[in-house]
């Protein structure tokens, strides 16, 4: 019971980050992507890949997936630049679209439908993170540390033009904000953290594959930020335990049966999301009037 605990709480240290990441285009910029676990794959395979034939040190690890979700953000920040709203939503579709069939193509570096396995145990500076409680602690302060970098820029005068940014564009361009560099900066800042991230997932799992980076995972990683709160560092920790931890009490209740346990999920999800948008539209974490 101790492992499993222990497992979950690691989890829910990464998708908390993860979530906080999406939080930046979605909840401060305004834009709203459905295409964030790509740029978390990237993170996860690139760690996958240091890890298997460099070190699995989790610094470097960590770094690596940053790097390359940052690089390849510029296939996010593109469309972001011509298209707004509902257009962006399915120019986001298309891209988590043609990643997951490249995920499962590019077996030389992701390993296709089978993924990558044998991931060593973690490291750091050359001692072994093997015990759960040490991987933990690491996970925790890339948590903390990465919710501690966007409260500084989040309250600085970029997070400010971001949020000007998400209430009017035309606004904020008028004011002469650079709607174009705001908008790149932000997907590269979102994406960089998922891809640290994906290298954190990639150690914890000492596995990869497709199925982790799907849409239905970006929609998941997307409710977590919706349903605690927009707009707040607290809201996506708040949406990412919710999420996490009702699967995990449903597995213990009796008299549902373990094939059913998916249904209940997704009909209390659905429940959920319905009466917050009815009765709190700005999430759990989130003010009744306005944003953070």
């Amino acid at each position: 019971m101790t492992a499993y605990l222990l497992n979950l709480a690691q989890l829910a240290a990464i998708f908390g980050l993860l979530a906080a990441s999406l939080n930046v285009l979605v909840g401060y910029g305004g834009i709203f992507s459905v295409a964030h676990a790509v740029f978390f794959g990237f993170g996860a395979y690139a760690g996958a890949q240091i890890a298997l034939n460099v070190t699995p040190d989790v610094l470097l690890v960590s770094a690596a997936g940053g790097l390359v979700a940052g690089v390849l953000s510029l296939a996010l920040a593109l469309p972001a630049l011509r298209v707004r709203g509902e257009y962006f939503v399915v120019a986001s579709l298309g891209l988590q679209m043609v990643a997951t069939t490249a995920f499962t193509e590019a077996e030389p570096v992701t390993g296709g439908l089978g993924g990558l396995v044998g991931i060593p145990p973690p490291q750091l500076l050359g001692f072994s993170l093997a015990s759960p409680w040490a991987f933990l602690a690491v996970c925790l302060a890339a948590l903390f540390g990465g919710l501690a970098v966007m409260r500084l820029l989040m309250r600085g005068s970029f997070g400010r033009s971001l949020m000007a940014l998400r209430d009017s564009e035309s606004a904020a361009e008028a004011f002469g904000k650079n709607v174009a560099l705001l908008k790149t900066l932000a997907v590269a800042l979102g994406c960089t953290i998922a891809g640290v991230a994906g290298g954190l997932f990639a150690l914890q799992m000492a596995f990869v594959n497709v199925e982790s980076f799907t849409l239905d995972q970006s929609v998941l990683v997307l409710a977590m930020v919706i349903v605690g709160g927009t707009g707040t560092l607290a809201g996506p920790l708040v949406g990412t335990l919710l999420l996490l931890l009702l699967p995990a009490a449903l597995s213990f209740l009796p008299g549902i049966p373990p094939t059913e346990i998916g249904a209940v999920q997704q009909a209390i999800y659905g429940l959920a999301m319905a009466l917050l948008m009815i009765f709190r539209p700005a999430g759990l974490a989130g003010r009744a009037q306005g944003k953070r």
